[in-house]
């Protein structure tokens, strides 16, 4: 990998030798700055990832901005509407299928599953099945650049939510086997669903296996105090966060106590 280009103000125009992002224009307290949409490629041919939301500014974008060059595939790292909400769409401009884990997902007669290799104009894409943010969450592993694209499991910015068809069990596992290939492939960068391109792969999978047992051990010692309620426990633990994230908080905390329940 060549190095990598990382603008100041926005994580669009964030590229790798190979990967280049273009930024939805979605921005809220869930997606910071917007949909990463990313394209693998530097010959005619490319692969999209995540087209991003059912937005025509954006397809349109990311269209005219490869005009000259073919999609051969879309991907989707997992079916929430913000990263696959444009891709029917999307699949129409370009003449291209979209592969999913999630069938419902899919344009086309091929999925992703794990230990899948994709592959554009000599370059190729590993798919690797990390669960947890959702039951069908997949990243993908860019040998020529040494870098992870890791949808929503790792964020540019912050942590990640567990939504609702995901699970913490899951996660943790994903995180952990994450942190091992970063370390064994030496990767050089983690490009994110949202959020600025994380060029310490190690040090932000450790901080978030660290923000995780960390979080667990906080609402162990609120349950201690008497909260009971995923309600009672985000007025505890998340006090010092923005209370317009207090829903999101509740659906992780829910997951926590799923988790705590089971050990």
């Amino acid at each position: 990998m060549s190095g990598l280009h990382i603008p100041i103000d926005t994580p669009d125009g964030s590229r790798t030798e190979h990967a280049e992002n273009l930024l939805a224009p979605n921005p809220s307290i869930m997606t910071l700055d917007g949909t990463n949409t990313w394209v693998i490629g530097a010959g005619e041919d490319v692969i999209v990832v995540d087209p991003g939301p059912d937005d025509d500014r954006h397809l349109r974008r990311v269209r005219d901005h490869l005009a000259g060059r073919r999609v051969t595939q879309i991907l989707l790292t997992h079916g929430h509407f913000d990263h696959s909400g444009g891709a029917k769409g999307f699949a129409t401009m370009v003449d291209a299928p979209v592969r999913a884990l999630d069938p419902r997902h899919r344009l086309g007669d091929e999925g992703l599953a794990d230990g899948d290799v994709v592959t554009v104009a000599g370059l190729e894409l590993h798919v690797y099945g990390t669960p947890g943010h959702s039951f069908d969450s997949l990243c993908f592993w860019l040998p020529a650049d040494r870098a992870m694209l890791t949808g929503d499991t790792v964020l540019g910015r912050g942590t990640t939510i567990i939504a609702q068809d995901g699970g913490l069990a899951d996660y943790l596992r994903s995180l952990d086997r994450l942190r091992a290939a970063a370390e064994s492939l030496e990767a050089r960068a983690l490009l994110p669903g949202h959020g600025p391109v994380l060029p310490d792969p190690i040090g932000a999978l450790d901080g978030y296996i660290a923000h995780r047992r960390e979080r667990l051990d906080q609402i162990r010692a609120a349950r201690a105090q008497g909260a009971r309620t995923p309600r009672e426990i985000v007025r505890i633990v998340y006090a010092d966060v923005d209370k317009s994230l207090w829903a999101a908080a509740e659906m992780s905390v829910k997951a926590q106590l799923d988790y705590l329940e089971r050990l």
